[in-house]
Formats: C-alpha cells, structure tokens, sequence
C-alpha cells in the first residue's frame, strides 16, 4: 500500500475537512494505540500542540481515541515539537503526538507521530497505521479497552519547565549570553512562551515578537516564513541577533545585526565549520536536502567535508544521519538537527548553537555568518487545486521543464516537485547565470499556472 494520509510530515490539511476532522483524528488514534499497546505494560502517549485554534478539538479527539484503547494520555499543551520528542523519551512514553501544520497558516492543523525513541515514525510504520484505518479488517470497536482498563488522562504542569532546562543544558558551559541584545520571533506559536525565556535565563537582553498567540494569528506576517517584521525590530532596537521560529519552532532563520536573512545552508555551514575545528563533528560531513545550495557543497569540500544529499523533508535527513552516523543535518528552510541534543529539528537548540559560534568568535553576525558564497537559486511555489490532474503529469509542464533542462545544458540544477505539506508544485533551479536561472523558473511556474487554472 502506498501513503494517503501521511505526507513527508505526518498529517496535514485544512482543518475541519478530511482527513483533520475529529473523526479521522479519533481512528487515527484508535489505529496508532493497537500499534503501539503491544505487550503487558501500561502504556502511555504523549500530546503536545501549537496555538491553533483548532488544536483544542484535535486534541480532544485523540485523547478518546487513546484512552479508548487503555493508553494513559499526558497533555503537555502548548509546546514545540522537539518538546515532544525529547518529553517521549525522557517520560517513557510509548508515542509521542504533535498537532502542528508547522509553517503553514491557522487554518490548517495536522498531527505527527513519534516512536518511543524520540523520532519520527519510518514510512512503513507510518503505512501500517494508515493500513489498519482504510482497510476492510478495521471496525472502530476493535482492540477497545475492557471497561475497568480505560486509560487515564492528566496535564503535565511542568512540562515546559522540563524542555527550558533541556535546551540550556544544550548551551556549552562557560559561555554567557550577557551583553547580546537578541530578537526573537516566535510566529505566535508553540515556543511563545518558552523561547523568550531560555534566551533571558541564559543572561540575553531579550526582546520578544509575536509572542501573542489568539488561536489565529500563528504564522501571520511572522515567524520564519515573514521575517520583514523581525528584520525591521533588529534594525530599530540595535540588536545583535534576530531569531524567527515557525510555528511548532522545529526550524529556525536567524536575521543578522544589519537586518540581513541568514538561511539554514549558512547556519549549518558556520556549527559544522566549528564543530570540525573542536574535534566534534560526527561522519564525514553532513546531510542536507537536494534543495540546499551548490555552494554549500562546494564550502564543505574545501574542508573535506561530504554533503549527503536526501529527499525533502527533515525525516529524510534524520534517516541518512542515523545511517551514515553524522550529527548535523537539515534543510535550506531552517530545520537544523544537532543529534548530538535532539532527535529532530530543533529551532531553540539550533540558533543557542549559532550563538555560541559568534560568542566565541567575537565577530558580528553579518560576518561570521556568511560563511560561503551562495550560486543563483530562485525557488517560486504555485497553488493548484487537490484533486485535479496533477500538474506534473501534464504535457504542457512536462514539455516546460523538458525545455528547461535543455537551456541549463548542464550548467546548473533544476528541481520541480509537488510539496508533501501543501497543494504546491515547488520550481527551483540553481546555477551561474541568474538571468538564465530567472528565465527557466518562470517560463515553468507558467506552464504550472496554465494547468492550475
């Protein structure tokens, strides 16, 4: 069977329509439970979310389901991603569950699932649960917990308490954030609270943005993805870092003293750069999507470093890590994972490591943080409709692209995919010639737009 429901990040869709409705999130649970309450033990499941309006009945709806099968739920309530996988682990859980559409706006919700060790399920697990769902052998009734065996579901009041001391215990010993004035964006998500205070108790004059959450503003003109607002305080409040967290902040975009965005390909090129140099680089280099810039590899190989290049999406990188043992990985948007701290991306954990770069460097950030020379890239996203022939399948496109690949003739990198998180088609192309790069990127975003009409 091949993957419905589950994208390259769990699920996800707009709220309140199939498949993030209560009803698919109560099955979704029901089928997860007869996964995981296997063995004599009590079992338990960890529940965290974002600030979305409709995370309340997400939540609701997988506590039922949870309890239904005799698993013990703990509500950890608004808490970053890699809260809770870190809390998985650490409370012995047997699943873990995020309801967070990350980056995306608050009208969309989805739900991620990890294992009791703190990653993300693999593809087959992930099959198997969906498989349990839409087959014929699965009746809402079956497995269900004998009346007195129900499970039992509580709050967990210091559950942010837990993860502020894990993220500074990540921050090296004998540093100090003192004198640092740092802005940090928290896209009024999950980390709203908790971000602003690991940067003070860590000694930073902290000033604090979208750190308001209403159940609707998430993301809204903030956060990772709209960093004008952030770029702009830097500059007016003489700031010496600008951070910007996405909504569940497992990815991170640092803005620099003069305003200046930072990408994930220079933040992962400044922490390997230094970890290589304290003798604490992992592998034999490090593991990004194919959508990371060809300048980052190139940077690498100069300090005979290897890029390990994976498919889109941080659960790949966290695949390729673990196989080819390496302790940085992570994409362009800003998902660093530092496995020697977490088991995913982890946005807090990154820009603390960042920070201690530029400490010990005593350099300013527009400096220390441009580490290589990025080649030309543009990246444009069209909207289509679901449901409708996928735009990749049509002549039309195919014929764009075709022509495309030819006018690069070798000399730079085209990427079109349809995005695992939204109904997007992504065209990329990279190389040395920037008005060639514009030229192939838009020629295809038409033909995507002519069969998305």
């Amino acid at each position: 069977m091949t993957r419905k429901m589950f994208g390259t990040d769990g699920v996800r869709g707009l709220a309140n329509a199939e498949p993030i409705t209560a009803m698919t999130a109560l099955r979704l649970a029901l089928a997860a439970g007869a996964h995981f309450t296997r063995g004599g033990h009590r079992h338990r499941v960890i529940i965290g979310k974002d600030t979305r309006l409709s995370g309340y009945m997400l939540e609701t709806a997988l506590t039922s389901g949870f309890l239904s099968m005799g698993m013990d739920v703990m509500l950890l309530g608004p808490l970053p991603t890699p809260a809770v996988a870190m809390l998985t682990r650490s409370m012995r859980a047997d699943l873990g569950v995020m309801i967070s559409a990350s980056h995306n706006p608050y009208e969309d919700n989805g739900i991620k699932l990890f294992g009791p060790d703190g990653f993300k399920l693999s593809d087959e697990i992930e099959i198997e649960i969906e498989e349990r769902m839409q087959g014929t052998g699965f009746e809402p009734a079956q497995g269900l917990a004998p009346s007195p065996q129900l499970g039992r579901a509580k709050r967990i009041d210091d559950a942010q308490g837990r993860y502020i001391e894990f993220v500074k215990s990540s921050f090296p010993k004998g540093l100090s954030l003192e004198g640092l004035r740092v802005v940090i964006d928290c896209a009024n998500g999950a980390a709203y609270k908790v971000a602003p205070t690991v940067l003070w108790e860590l000694g930073a004059d902290v000033i604090a943005i979208a750190n308001e959450p209403n159940g609707t503003n998430i993301n809204a003109g903030c956060g990772a993805v709209h960093t004008e607002r952030l770029r702009e305080q830097v500059k007016q409040s003489g700031a010496h870092l600008g951070i910007a967290l996405d909504g569940d902040a497992d990815r991170v975009i640092v803005v620099d003293e003069k305003g200046t965005v930072i990408d994930g390909d220079q933040l992962m090129a400044l922490i390997a750069e230094s970890w290589q140099s304290a003798g604490r680089l992992s592998g034999d280099g490090i593991a990004a999507t194919v959508m990371s810039n060809l300048g980052l590899e190139r940077h690498l190989a100069l300090l005979g470093l290897k890029l390990h290049r994976t498919a889109v999406g941080d659960r790949y990188v966290v695949e390729a890590m673990r196989r080819l043992g390496l302790n940085i990985g992570g994409e362009q948007s800003g998902h660093i994972i530092l496995s020697d701290f977490a088991t995913t991306g982890d946005g807090l954990i990154a820009a603390l490591q960042i920070l201690a770069v530029l400490i010990r460097a005593d350099r300013p950030a527009s400096e220390a943080a441009r580490v290589f020379a990025p080649l030309p890239q543009l990246l444009k996203n069209v909207r289509y409709q679901p449901g409708q022939v996928p735009p990749l399948d049509q002549v039309l496109v195919k014929q764009a692209i075709a022509a495309g690949e030819a006018a690069l003739n070798g000399s730079g990198r085209l990427l079109i995919r349809k995005s695992g998180t939204e109904p997007l088609i992504r065209v990329m192309a990279e190389g040395e010639d920037k008005v060639l790069i514009a030229r192939v990127v838009d020629d295809i975003v038409g033909a995507v737009e002519a069969v998305a009409r």
